[in-house]
Order: C-alpha cells, then structure tokens, then sequence
C-alpha cells in the first residue's frame, strides 16, 4: 500500500515544511478544511479526506474525519493477516502518519466576552478521535501532536530509525494532551455550573520550568502554572534579572503575594519560610519599606519582599544594603533596575496584576500521600456586621483600623499564630508555635520596646487568659480574635481587669 499522512491542524506552525519534507520521502498527503487550503496554497498536493471517506463534509465541518474509511486506516494492526484482509476486501487504505492538533478551545475561553455556544463550537471532536485511534495503534502510527516534533519526525524517517520506542513517546504525549484537553473542557463546565467539589475531579497544568530541586537537594522539583491562568498568580511572572528561581523561592513568594493581596493602599510584605516577618503601610513605596523592614531586620534577611506599586529607586537603593532572595512589584522603574543590577544574584519579578481579585473558583490544595485535600481559598477576612466588642473598653478608631492591620498579618502566618501592629507596621510576629501563649511571647519578644500602646490579632480563640496577661505586662491596648472558646469570658474579664479593648470577629484563619 501506499504511504499516507494526515495532516489537519488548528496550529499550522511548521506544518508546510513537515508535508514538504513527507511528499519528498514519498508520502501522499491527506488534509481536511483549512489546513488543505494552506498546503494547496504553498504548493503541496493533497487528497481531501472528502475523497478518502467518499463522504462530502457536513454540518459546519462538524463532521468530516469520523468514517470507517479513516479509522480503519489508522486502527489496522499490519501484523495480522486478517486486519489487512478486511481493509483490503473494504477498500481501505493504511494511514501511517497523523499530525492533529485540536481546535483552540483554550484560547476560546480565555477571550474576554466569550459565550457558552462559542465556547461550545470550539470543542474538538473528530481531532481528539483521530489522535486517539493513531495513538493506539502507535507501533504502526507515528501520531504527532505537538509541531516541535516535526523536524525529530522526519531526522527519524530519513535516517531510517523510526523506532517503536520513539513512537510509543510521541504516543504518550497524545494521551498527555487530549487529557489536558478535555480538563480544560471539564474545569469551564464546572465553574459555569458552580460545582465547588465535584464526585472526580482534574486538573490541568503546565510546566513553567525545571527547578534544580525541590525543598531540598535529594528531591526533584518541577514549577506548573495552571492550564487556563490567574491574573496575578505567581505563574505569570516575567523573571528581570537574578538567579533561576528555586522550589522554595517560589512556595515563599505565594506566601508574600497572598499577604499582600489584604491591602488596597501602599503596601510591602516581606515573607521568610512562607510566614511574613514584615508588613508596612506607608504614602510612599520606600516608607512602607521601611516599615515592613523595621519588624524585624534579621529574619528578612535572605527573605522575599512584594511590594504593590512600582519599585522606584530610593527603595531600591534601600533593599540592595542587605541580602534578600527575590523582590516582585507590578513594575519597577528604569532607575531601580539599573540600581539592583548591582546584586545580579537577586531575583527581580514584574507581575503586572499583582493586585487583581482573587478567582472565585480558585482552590486551595495539600497533596497528602495517596489523596488530595481541597477548599476554598480563603479570600475573606471577617464580617463587619459580626465584629462585636467585648470588653467594657471599645477600641478608639485608630485602635480599630490597626487591629484590621493585624488580622490581615495573621490570617497569613502559620498557626498558632499571633500578629502585633503598631502605626501600620507588623512589629513582631509569632507562628507556627504548638500552642499560642508560645506564639503570642515570640511576638511580643519581637516587637522589644515597640511593643507598648500596640494592638494584637491572634488566628484563633484564646482557650485561656493567659495570652491576655502576656499581652497586658507588655502594654498592649487592644486585642482581635474570633472568640469562640468556651473559656472566653475568662480573657474578656482579664481585659477588663487591666483596660484593654477586645473584639471578636467571628472568623477565624488557621494556617497549617
């Protein structure tokens, strides 16, 4: 029989020169639609799958490549006797090379304005079938799903080495592809249906970039960004200048970007081991740097610092005395870029959309060993009609907008976990301590002298009144928390006892 290719592609990168080079090896080309028209069009002969099925295309281009005569083409195993008999006795014709790619669902749905029917239309049916029936039939079907294959195609074929082994890789990457395909397809569906958790679920992601390693030199690591992305995730990020970014680079920004999130003024998060160690609010991009820096200037260092504004040089100037890992604003100016090529080790990221609202359909995800943990992310902070004071004292209004401050910082830190805010700076920090009068004295020793007139949010109840009193010796005036304890009106009567203003929210924020 004679050799034959099909060839129908959405993406036509390459795809004259690869037709070009199989006629040259003496393949006869079989192409559908656009595609035909393209290689006509550059002078390459082609038989339209119309002549193949015997079959005229119909409804749209619907239907056009779902015809025995092309699926026995490709299905047909050569070595049974019985195979070919049935494709001979059908007038059948072998097909021994299929190169599909699928109509551009994603980008479909990335556009902004997109219908459901539109989205619907480009859902590829006859492509996802094709590649399907070469693939499995790889050890007489060479399938080629992705145009950087073409040139390995033809070295193979000219060389004489098209192996089983070669085409049993390029199989895998179809099935790879059709299964990122169709969760892309089932993701849309889901979210226009608002099915939060449903019986299966996949998920669809791509890799952004080898990491050298994972949390530590004897594990392997990989960065993926999700299929269909989230403005003003970590995965769209354009690196400036620095150091390739490592596992534990990127696990500590995410920790920064989600903290800096809270805030809608000038704001900078500077994050260690995925906990902030310092948060600033300031009328200028340097003052707010200063302020998160001020918390505590020995944990920052090394450390990731987000910033919300456009980096300008009088604060680039100040994060280049010390060593920090990575800095990532919306944008940095000329000036702040020349100055921090003097640190060409530092990793410098312009995300653009830093600041856009957080997906409704995003999940939060822990891989445990065999299974999955997922919930939504939490996007919220507290209710203001549940906010309710406590205590005989009610926090003064500047009292009130520093305690916000600082259960914005908690909500972000490892559980236990406690926050205290003075002038609109995070002045110490304690987290991820197994029980919270541990957490509460971390922070506290953080804050040293600072620490008296501040305010203190915690993650959680208090389940005793000990935090109180800790917080009392220190000179804290007021306090925020969920409440909830069954043991609450023993902190609510110790407050009362030394002065301090406390409210519940009514929410609350662990972190594991």
């Amino acid at each position: 029989m004679v050799k034959r290719a099909l060839i129908s592609v959405s993406d036509k990168t390459g795809v004259v020169e690869f037709a070009k080079a199989l006629v040259k090896l003496g393949y006869e080309i079989i192409s559908t639609g656009g595609t035909a028209k393209a290689l006509a069009a550059a002078g390459v002969k082609n038989i339209g799958i119309s002549e193949i099925t015997g079959f005229p295309e119909c409804l749209d281009g619907r239907v056009k490549t779902l015809h025995p005569a092309v699926h026995a083409g490709l299905l047909a195993r050569r070595d049974l006797p019985e195979h070919m008999a049935q494709l001979e006795k059908l007038g059948i014709n072998t097909i021994d090379i299929v190169a599909v790619n699928l109509y551009p669902f994603k980008q479909t749905i990335l556009k902004e304005g997109t219908t459901l029917e539109e989205a619907i239309e480009n859902i590829d049916i006859g492509g996802p079938t094709m590649l399907r029936s070469a693939a499995k039939n790889y050890r007489d079907v060479c399938v080629v799903v992705d145009p950087a294959d073409y040139d390995g195609v033809i070295a193979h074929l000219k060389a004489g080495t098209l192996s089983v082994e070669y085409k049993f890789g390029l199989m895998y990457k179809v099935f790879q592809h059709t299964a990122v395909y169709d969760t892309m397809i089932s993701t849309y569906m889901r979210e226009r249906l608002g099915i939060r958790f449903p019986e299966q679920i996949t998920f669809a992601y791509e890799k952004k970039q080898d990491l050298r390693y994972g949390e530590n030199p004897q594990q392997g690591g990989a960065f993926y960004g999700e299929a269909l992305p989230l403005a003003g995730s970590l995965p769209g990020a354009e690196q400036l200048q620095g150091k390739e970014l490592s596992y534990n680079n990127i696990n500590d920004t995410n920790g920064a970007l989600d903290l800096l999130h809270e805030f809608d003024t000038t704001a900078v998060v500077a994050c260690k081991h995925a906990n902030p160690c310092g948060v600033g609010l300031g009328e200028t991009v340097l003052k707010a740097y200063t302020a998160a820096y001020e918390c505590d200037p020995v944990s920052i260092f090394g450390g990731i610092v987000a910033v919300n504004r456009t980096v300008d040089a009088d604060t680039a100037a100040e994060m280049v005395k010390i060593f920090l890992e990575i800095v990532i604003a919306p944008d940095f100016t000329a000036e702040a870029l020349q100055i921090f090529k003097a640190k060409p080790n530092l990793r410098v990221l312009r995300l653009p959309t830093i600041s856009a609202t957080y997906s409704s359909h995003a999940y939060d995800m822990k891989k445990v060993y065999g299974g999955l943990l997922i919930q939504d992310k939490d996007t919220t902070l507290y209710n203001a009609d549940d906010v309710k004071v406590v205590t005989k004292r009610a926090p003064t209004d500047e009292e009130m907008r520093q305690l916000d401050f600082a259960y914005k910082v908690v909500k972000h830190a490892k559980s236990n976990a406690i926050a205290i805010v003075k002038g609109n700076s995070a002045i110490g920090v304690g987290g991820g301590q197994t029980n919270r009068i541990w957490a509460a004295q971390q922070a506290i020793e953080h804050a040293g002298d600072r620490v008296k007139g501040a305010v203190l949010g915690s993650d959680a109840f208090f389940p005793f009144d000990d935090c109180v009193e800790a917080a009392a010796a220190a000179g804290i005036t007021a306090i925020i928390q969920p409440g909830g304890s069954v043991r609450d009106q023993e902190s609510i009567d110790a407050c009362d006892k030394h002065g301090i203003a406390m409210v519940f929210v009514g929410q609350r924020h662990f972190k594991h």
